[in-house]
């Protein structure tokens, strides 16, 4: 079972304005996160649990994969630090376990990259999908894409289902997914 638990870094400032970002050093556009909310609520959290993994996102971490979420859904807790604006004080780094990141784009905010992360771990754990058996032969699950799938009809738009797929011979079937599947993983990784 997933408990999830929001903390606002703006219950941990100092100021009657509750500011959690200010200017750049060394000037340039936007604003960074401030150190010190951050910390203070690490600090809290990890009061109530000291063995918090701390995930941070930033574009400089190791790329986010099948296999990571494979082993984050092990942790017994993860909490993740999102940036915002122009990010954080580089200080804030420091505090990870591990640095994270989505992919090679920059978005609005972290807490869209800690959605995805957060949905490839939880769907793992025991009695989240129907049937925990489908997540045996998905993509990713032994470094490759997933074979293509079809279903009822046979024939829809003049698109037919390979006949291999309607033979009933699950020898052959085996054959043609893995075919299928490392096909379609050197397609769209080696171009």
């Amino acid at each position: 079972m997933a408990k999830f638990e929001f903390v606002n870094i703006r219950d941990f400032t100092t100021d009657k304005h509750k500011t959690v970002d200010d200017c750049v050093y060394g000037g340039g556009p936007g604003m960074l996160l401030k150190p010190e909310p951050i910390y203070k609520a690490i600090d809290s959290i990890k009061s109530k649990d000291k063995n918090v993994f701390t995930i941070v996102l930033t574009p400089e971490g190791n790329l986010f994969t099948q296999q990571k979420a494979k082993e984050y859904s092990k942790k017994e807790s993860i909490a993740f630090i999102c940036g915002r604006y122009e990010g954080f004080d580089e200080r804030v780094k420091l505090l990870a376990d591990e640095k994270i990141s989505i992919g090679q784009f920059i978005i609005s905010r972290g807490e869209l990259a800690a959605s995805v992360i957060v949905d490839a771990i939880v769907r793992l754990l025991p009695e989240v999908l129907g049937n925990q058996e489908s997540l045996k032969e998905e993509s990713f699950e032994d470094g490759f894409v997933e074979y293509p799938q079809y279903t009822r009809p046979a024939e829809f738009r003049g698109l037919r289902v390979p006949s291999v797929l309607l033979s009933g011979n699950h020898t052959i079937i085996k054959k043609w997914r893995k075919e299928n599947s490392l096909k379609i993983t050197r397609e769209v990784y080696d171009g």
